[in-house]
């Protein structure tokens, strides 16, 4: 189990990197969930349950989740916390950023709406139901219609990031922006809502669909090595959206995954 110091890491990590907004505004109940035809779904992955990591971490008395009326975009992170942790320590971490977020920054819940373990397990964030489209507090300025996946740990330039993650944010991607029929690989349309984002509040923005948090916010979060994987995360994804034939080079794999 981490000390102290390990415990402090994750907290200050968490709140340096991330800095999402929360909004506090209540975000309209979702029209629909999916659109009448879906013409590009891919398979649900298995989500871990929230209450995996949650149930001891005081998440009784938090307010109630808010929605949007569907999600059109995909933001990754990294949790800029340690690496070398045992994927059955998996819901402990989560738990301490819970923490570090809830208590320490005073943010409504968690701010990503999933996290993926080095293993490729996928856990359940913020609260609200992995079926419908909750609003995250992952990247200031753009927490709407969209969704945030944290990889535990750091990937910044010349670390491993393992092929089981990155598999698991591709499906995942895959099956959350198949839900409105978007493509991966394609740009879309959001509205900033924060002037602390790289755009000026209400303005309107053409990012990519499966972006990194850098993407809409001064960071450089998910780190050098995991974006380097996102144009292949994006093609994988498209492939299990049914968009693309064959399996892209490599695996998902980084390159220097063979050190891990």
């Amino acid at each position: 189990m981490p000390g102290g110091a390990a415990v402090l890491a994750l907290v200050l990590c968490a709140a340096g990197v991330e800095r999402p907004v929360v909004v506090r505004h209540t975000a309209p109940n979702p029209v629909a969930a999916k659109p009448a035809v879906v013409l590009y779904p891919a398979t649900k992955p298995h989500v871990v349950a929230r209450s995996a990591w949650a149930a001891d971490a005081g998440t009784r008395n938090q307010p109630p989740p808010r929605y949007d009326d569907k999600v059109i975009a995909v933001f990754v992170h990294h949790t800029d916390s340690p690496n070398g942790y045992r994927c059955a320590d998996a819901p402990r971490i989560i738990r301490y950023l819970y923490t570090g977020q809830r208590g320490y920054r005073h943010w409504d819940d968690i701010g990503y709406n999933f996290l993926v373990d080095r293993c490729g397990n996928i856990y359940e964030g913020r609260a609200g139901g992995v079926d419908r489209p909750v609003t995250g507090a992952h990247t200031q300025g753009f927490n709407h219609r969209t969704v945030g996946i944290a990889a535990l740990g750091t990937f910044t330039a010349g670390v491993p990031v393992p092929t089981a993650m990155t598999e698991a944010i591709a499906r995942l991607a895959a099956w959350k922006l198949g839900l409105s029929n978007i493509d991966p690989r394609s740009k879309v349309r959001l509205v900033s809502s924060n002037g602390l984002s790289r755009y000026k509040a209400g303005t309107t923005v053409l990012l990519p669909a499966l972006a990194g948090h850098n993407d809409g916010y001064m960071t450089r979060c998910p780190g050098a090595a995991l974006s380097a994987l996102l144009p292949l995360i994006r093609q994988e994804a498209a492939r299990l959206q049914g968009r693309l034939q064959g399996r892209f080079p490599s695996r998902l794999q980084s390159p220097l995954e063979s050190r891990w």
